[in-house]
């Protein structure tokens, strides 16, 4: 790879340890995918928290935010995604002294760095999207698949330590989506049923995503007859990069890269049609009416203002089942905006709890099965109940609407 003169004076270590990780880091990964340089990035976006860290990983932050200050600190805007404990429910929940203490050092390490304790994936929707052509360095899965598809930002799915080494240094190797030919259209899918709800939106893209399988796979969508809004791209997005490790999609018309089809690929790639049975099909593998619910969960991705102005509504004057329980995900910043404009109350009042700056199943999900009793999940999001399930959970799929009135009654309607 090719480093410029700053590059190799990290690299030699003039700029300190930390630094000189982080960039041999970089050159490592790079040489992987024959990256001919490095692109400065002017944001980083990391998956930080401890369960997937473990001690070893949260040793590894201290020691680096160990080094003199100035060396340790990261060069760029660096931002976290959520975190695995949220410190002022933790007990209540069943999760352990000693996975608080993991996530108090994890912040501690993190804030001696300079990184931006935001906790959230939805990022784009919250704090500041980056603009059209601009290299970025985002972690996760649906941080990185919406920023690339709908903003028409550049960024790779970074690993936890490769975004801190692009947090370090500003750059990151210029390979897959850093690259103008490895965004351009593999495969066409036309639309015959059109989605309507989140939920939709989220097994459409949970069936795109199966069907491409590759995240070298760019999808081209046809025959949407509706402009989304940002939370159906959202969860169209998150399930997509869920079920098929995709990082970028485009839709003929609406998406930046793609005003019509010839600009995003050969009108002669065969196309895939999409029905209600394919849909159906996907849908129909999680759960069934009648089911027992031990736990409703609205996360992954977190909830915008507007969805949990929704939740808020239809809980409104209702209390959910006694042996059911409703756990809604948000980022802190719009758990404040809540909290001022009285949903967390008026969620809170049903019995459910509001958790800010985590998600779900990044918050040591198996334990929280044991400690709970919890078995049947239900949540309106495709990408969580395609992952639940490694952690132990049965999981069903329903509607915002639905999965309220199911935490309501105790099984699913």
């Amino acid at each position: 790879m090719k480093l410029s003169d700053e590059e190799q004076a990290m690299l030699s270590g003039e700029m300190g340890e930390a630094k000189r990780w982080a960039i041999e880091h970089m050159q490592r990964v790079g040489e992987m995918f024959d990256a001919l340089d490095l692109v400065p990035v002017s944001q980083a976006h990391m998956m930080a928290d401890p369960e997937s860290l473990g001690v070893a990983g949260v040793e590894f932050l201290e020691r680096l935010a160990g080094c003199p200050d100035e060396q340790s600190r990261v060069s760029i805007s660096m931002i976290t995604d959520p975190r695995g404990v949220d410190l002022s429910y933790y007990r209540e929940l069943g999760q352990t002294e000693s996975m608080a203490d993991l996530e108090r050092r994890t912040i501690a390490a993190c804030e001696r760095m300079g990184i931006l304790m935001t906790d959230t994936c939805i990022n784009y929707q919250t704090i500041m999207c980056p603009v059209r052509g601009d290299h970025v360095a985002f972690g996760d899965t649906g941080v990185v698949i919406y920023t690339n598809s709908v903003l028409g930002a550049y960024s790779n799915f970074e690993g936890g330590p490769s975004a801190l080494a692009a947090g370090l240094t500003g750059r990151t190797p210029r390979y897959g989506l850093h690259l103008e030919e490895k965004r351009q259209g593999t495969k066409r899918f036309m639309v015959r049923e059109q989605p309507i709800g989140l939920t939709d939106w989220g097994v459409l893209g949970g069936f795109i995503g199966r069907m491409s399988g590759s995240y070298w796979e760019v999808p081209v969508v046809e025959g949407l007859e509706m402009i989304p809004t940002s939370d159906q791209l959202k969860h169209f997005g998150a399930a997509m990069a869920s079920f098929g490790s995709t990082p970028l999609f485009h839709l003929v018309g609406i998406t930046p890269e793609a005003p019509n089809l010839a600009s995003v690929c050969d009108n002669k790639l065969p196309v895939q049609e999409i029905t209600r049975a394919d849909l159906d099909g996907l849908r129909n593998d999680f759960g069934h009416r009648g089911d027992k619910v031990d736990v409703v969960v609205f996360a992954a991705p977190q909830l915008s203002l507007v969805e949990m102005n929704q939740v808020a509504s239809l809980l409104e004057g209702q209390r959910i089942h006694k042996d059911t329980a409703l756990i809604v995900c948000t980022s802190p910043g719009v758990a404040t905006d809540c909290d001022r404009m009285g949903l967390t109350g008026r969620i809170e009042a049903s019995g459910a709890k509001v958790l800010r700056g985590t998600c779900f199943y990044q918050q040591y999900a198996r334990e929280l099965s044991e400690a709970n009793g919890w078995k049947s999940l239900l949540s309106n999001s495709a990408k969580i109940v395609n992952i639940i399930a490694g952690y132990g959970y049965q999981p069903s799929l329903r509607s915002m609407e639905e999965c309220v009135e199911s935490a309501i009654k105790g099984v699913i309607v």
